[in-house]
């Protein structure tokens, strides 16, 4: 009776009811759960006052990190410091080829607190990287919440990419100036799209980036109500909540405000600094039929104006991409999205193709209907996805044809 109670329990506390499109659904179910499982106990670490949270949580990822190895012989790893940021820098062998190699700069994601350019599960794709397209991938190891916050992430992002594309660094690794993509998933794609705004505005900057490729992009904090966060709030592995919670961590807010947050009261329509963004995130126009469905928009009339005087972050363009200005939007490269059906962030990387695509972009949206956010890192056992070698592949693949 006390094996059939435990069992039960345990099947409750997996379970979760999925879209029947899920790529590989029980292998979700036990990934999630045992993600929620760790994170709980951490919880109780920081209730306990023992340690933040969220530096318990990287630590058991990094100590679980270890138990895996991954042959790099086929390529050259070194850690260096870009302007005061560390990097990973992945360089295939020489093999007699002496012309310059194209590049990557590559951002992590983990909801800007989590995982680190080190992981195996980024060195694994890092190495797959470069190994496939025969470039210099540059991961950047940039400082993660609780240490540091908006716009410290940011800042190490910018700086370690700006400082990668001087002409004396480039020819140290042999980057043909001409062929630089930047890139990165989640809150990795946020900075790589927050990045590649900045320097494409940059004047004194003589060498320009080539390409973005953005993968299930974190894009926007004004609505948490877009018709992917209402129709997957409960979607592992980051259901609308958690979401909300890394954005708060991210710009050094109060978790007070959450509920506040998710329901759209901090951009209400008499908060008046939201109204001139509101034209750039109107997902009635900016998403196809088959997104929007009989979802409706979320809009308070009366809200908490004071949530963005207290967290301007909120509509800083340096966190929030998709509020950009069309001038800035025109001056973008070539870019690749990558969005998931079954994921809160797809309406971002949808409405962001959409704004670059008005403004006169190249833009080409991947969209696969049965996968999930993060999917692209875990094609390694235990956490091996068809939906990773899947998403891996086709992002891969535009690359190679494009950069």
């Amino acid at each position: 009776v006390l094996l059939l109670a435990l069992a039960a329990l345990a099947a409750y506390y997996v379970y979760k009811p999925l879209p029947g499109a899920v790529s590989n659904p029980w292998k979700l179910l036990l990934l999630d759960a045992t993600f929620r499982a760790v994170q709980q106990t951490c919880y109780v670490v920081h209730y306990l006052r023992l340690s933040h949270h969220l530096i318990v949580l990287n630590y058991l990822i990094n100590s679980f990190d270890k138990l895996k190895s991954f042959s790099s012989e086929d390529i050259k790893i070194t850690d260096a410091v870009f302007d005061g940021v560390e990097v990973r820098v992945f360089e295939p062998l020489a093999k007699g080829d002496e012309s310059l190699k194209r590049s990557v700069v590559y951002f992590h994601g983990g909801g800007w607190a989590l995982a680190s350019a080190k992981t195996g599960f980024y060195k694994h794709l890092c190495r797959v990287m470069a190994k496939s397209l025969n470039a210099v991938v540059v991961s950047v190891e940039y400082r993660l919440v609780p240490e540091v916050c908006f716009p410290e992430q940011y800042n190490d992002a910018l700086r370690a990419t700006k400082h990668f594309l001087q002409p004396d660094v480039l020819a140290e690794y042999a980057v043909d100036p001409s062929r630089i993509a930047i890139s990165g998933d989640s809150a990795g794609g946020n900075l790589a799209a927050a990045v590649c705004q900045q320097l494409s505005k940059d004047k004194d900057l003589t060498i320009k980036l080539k390409l973005q490729a953005l993968i299930y992009p974190v894009l926007q904090a004004f609505d948490f109500n877009t018709p992917s966060y209402q129709q997957n709030m409960n979607m592992p592995v980051l259901p609308r909540h958690v979401m909300i919670d890394y954005w708060i961590y991210y710009v050094n807010g109060n978790h007070d405000l959450a509920h506040a947050l998710m329901i759209n009261n901090h951009t209400a329509l008499d908060v008046g600094q939201a109204l001139s963004f509101r034209g750039r995130l109107n997902w009635t126009s900016l998403l196809p039929s088959s997104f929007k469905k009989d979802y409706k928009p979320v809009v308070q009339t009366t809200g908490m104006a004071e949530i963005i005087q207290k967290i301007p972050a909120l509509l800083d363009i340096r966190a929030v991409p998709l509020l950009a200005d069309n001038e800035t939007l025109r001056l973008q490269p070539k870019t690749y999205m990558l969005t998931c059906e079954n994921d809160v962030l797809r309406d971002d990387g949808v409405m962001y193709a959409k704004r670059l695509e008005n403004a006169g972009v190249d833009v080409t949206l991947d969209h696969f209907h049965d996968c999930f956010h993060g999917c692209m890192i875990f094609t390694v056992w235990p956490a091996d996805f068809s939906a990773g070698i899947q998403t891996r592949n086709s992002y891969i693949k535009w690359l190679d044809e494009n950069l």
